[in-house]
Order: C-alpha cells, then sequence, then structure tokens
C-alpha cells in the first residue's frame, strides 16, 4: 500500500503540526509499513503486508483508540550503490532511512502513536531519529537477540542491519566514518538513555561497546537468573526514575525463541518465550509512555513452511497489540455499566 493525498501530505509536511511528545495512553494509533531490505536478507520487505495479513487492523479494531493505516513508504534501490568500508548499499540505506525518518515526524507531531512495521532493523535509524527529531528526551528500550552497534569497523557483515544503535548514540560519534547516504544524520541518543533486553549473540567489538560505555543490558541469561519481572522494573528504574518521557519500543521478532518465530533472518537459540516476550510488552504499555514502536525482522521467504510464516507473523501480531493494550484477559472496550444478565431481559419482556 502507498501513500496517497492527503495521508502522503501528513508524512510529508509538519507545518501544522505542533503536539507535545506522548505522556499518555494511545488515543490515536499511526500504522506505518516500511517494506525495505537492503540492510539485511531478501524477503523481510514483505514483512508489513504478512503482519496485516495476520489481522492486525482487525486486532487493533477491538481497542477505544483510533486506529489510521498509512500504508507502505515505497523506497528506491539506488543503482550506483558500491560498498564503503564493506558497509551494503549504504546510499540505498541512507535515503530510505531519510525518508522514513520525515514521515515518523510528522506522525508523532500529529499526535499519534507511531506503530512502524518493517523491514530490516536498518530502518531504526530513521524511526528512532524522526522521532528524536519530535522528542528529543526520550529513551530506547532495545528487544533482539543482537545488540545491533556494530561500527563499520567492528561489522563482520557490512550489513547494516546490525549497526543501526551506532549512528544513534552519541559517544561513538568519533568511532564512525562518514558514510555516504548518511549525512542528513547525527548522534542524537545518549548511552545512558538505551536499554537491551533478550541480548544472547554480541560480537566482539559489540561487547566492548556495551561494556565500555555502561550501557544497561539483559541477555537471555540474566532473564532467566532475574525472572522477566525484576528485568522490567530495573529497566523503568534506570530509564524512568529522573523523569517520565516518551519510549520508543524497537522489537526484533528475532527476540522470540526460533521455535516460536522461525521465519526471520538470523535466528538464535534460547530467546524468549511467549510469557516473557508479551510480558515486555503489556508492561510497556502499563507506563503510558509509549509513543513510538518497531517490529521488525519478519521474513516470510525464510519461514520452512505457511504455518512457519503465520505463526511468525502471528506473534508480531499479539506483540504489537500488547504493546498497546490488549492483555492476556483480553481486549475489552470501556462500557458505563454491567451487561444486563437473564433477570434484567425477563423483567424488560414483561414490561413490554
Amino acid at each position: 500500500m502507498a501513500l496517497r493525498g492527503a495521508l502522503s501530505r501528513l508524512f510529508h509536511s509538519s507545518r501544522h503540526f505542533n503536539h507535545t511528545c506522548q505522556q499518555s495512553r494511545a488515543q490515536s494509533v499511526a500504522v506505518l509499513g516500511a517494506p525495505f531490505s537492503k540492510g539485511q536478507k531478501r524477503g523481510v520487505e514483505h514483512g508489513p503486508k504478512v503482519i496485516r495479513d495476520a489481522g492486525l487492523m482487525e486486532r487493533l479494531s477491538n481497542f477505544d483508540f483510533s486506529v489510521h493505516d498509512f500504508g507502505d513508504l515505497n523506497f528506491q534501490h539506488l543503482e550506483e550503490d558500491e560498498p564503503y568500508m564493506d558497509v551494503k548499499f549504504p546510499r540505498t540505506v541512507g535515503a530510505a532511512n531519510k525518508k522514513l525518518s520525515g514521515a515518523v515526524r510528522n506522525a508523532v507531531s500529529a499526535g499519534h502513536t507511531l506503530l512502524m512495521l518493517g523491514g530490516d532493523h536498518s530502518l531504526a535509524i530513521g524511526s528512532v531519529s524522526g522521532h528524536a527529531q519530535h522528542c528529543p528526551d526520550l529513551c530506547l528500550i532495545w528487544v533482539d537477540a543482537h545488540a545491533d552497534i556494530n561500527t563499520p569497523m567492528t561489522s563482520p557483515s557490512g550489513n547494516l542491519h546490525g549497526q543501526p544503535v551506532a549512528f544513534m548514540l552519541k559517544e561513538l560519534q568519533d568511532k564512525m566514518p562518514d558514510i555516504p547516504g548518511f549525512s542528513w544524520t547525527k548522534p542524537f541518543l545518549s548511552s545512558r538513555d538505551l536499554v537491551y533486553i533478550g541480548l544472547r549473540d554480541v560480537d566482539p567489538g559489540e561487547y566492548q561497546f556495551l561494556k565500555s560505555l555502561g550501557i544497561q543490558y539483559f541477555t537471555m541469561r540474566d532473564i532467566d537468573r532475574l525472572g522477566i519481572q525484576r528485568v522490567m522494573e530495573v529497566t523503568f528504574d534506570h530509564l524512568l526514575a529522573r523523569k517520565q518521557r516518551p519510549i520508543h519500543l524497537s522489537f526484533d521478532i528475532d527476540a522470540f525463541d526460533p521455535s516460536l518465530a522461525p521465519a526471520t533472518g538470523t535466528p538464535v537459540n534460547g530467546g524468549l518465550t511467549y510469557r516473557e516476550g508479551i510480558y515486555i510488552a503489556e508492561e510497556i504499555h502499563n507506563t503510558g509512555l509509549l509513543s513510538v514502536m518497531d517490529l521488525v525482522e519478519v521474513n516470510p521467504d525464510l519461514g520452512a513452511s505457511p504455518e512457519a510464516v503465520e505463526a511468525t507473523a502471528t506473534l508480531a501480531v499479539d506483540v504489537i497489540a500488547s504493546s498497546l493494550g490488549q492483555t492476556r484477559e483480553g481486549a475489552h472496550t470501556s462500557m458505563d455499566e454491567i451487561p444486563p444478565g437473564k433477570n434484567d431481559t425477563e423483567k424488560a419482556f414483561d414490561r413490554i
């Protein structure tokens, strides 16, 4: 789905919007697809479609807030896009993220809580930077099997889906070269404003960054040791103790164990259980501070069967719905009074 007409103007002009950052539960949710794969393996560009096909919009229609599906952004692959320092497709990835950044900024400025459907995780460069342009005091919760904090010098693959956090952190500014396609963005996030949850495949260079910068992170071993409830308590104490501020949740579906989310590009055994992942989403919703959410790395081309693809996409819908207010008692609209019972119905007939 492409953006057209009035919807296109919303994502390409912010002149009329100056809403404050999200500081309460969602009243209006904007859904934006980002079908992009140049930071990862092919196929992940189909993620937005399969997540929608898994019943996303129907699920969101059960909530009290209004829902606006703004379709999918259109991205172009630049023909002349040679690698730079082994970084693959830098200009194409940079241009896509610049476009996404503007769309996210304008949606948040218009007062929406934004849901971005990826696409690969390199898109977080644009998503988080666009959010930060309107909400510079945001904090970032990164749920992922991987830290995605490699620089071009430490990346073993050159894929930009493994490097987005390095573009964001002020403390890594002197570690990042001037990569073609990214002159539009500058570091905007402090390492103290970031928490990782679910790590279990961290490259050596990434580990050094995590330790030297004092970044708060929880590996799967930490989750086993502490329990997911304590992990979330420490997360919120770390990010929100000083003040309440907007939360950006960037959720990679590979945070889950591959038995639950097999249709993804870089699965790693020993991931989150269903209950742990849903608990993370529920607790973030309960803060009332969720402002933008990314759900990325659903890749239907890598599912071994239609059932594997459906299971992964349905899990993505469950995480999204839980982040926006679905509880494990179900999603219930508000009622002014208790529904009538059997006796009430009989009395009503007697009065006729």
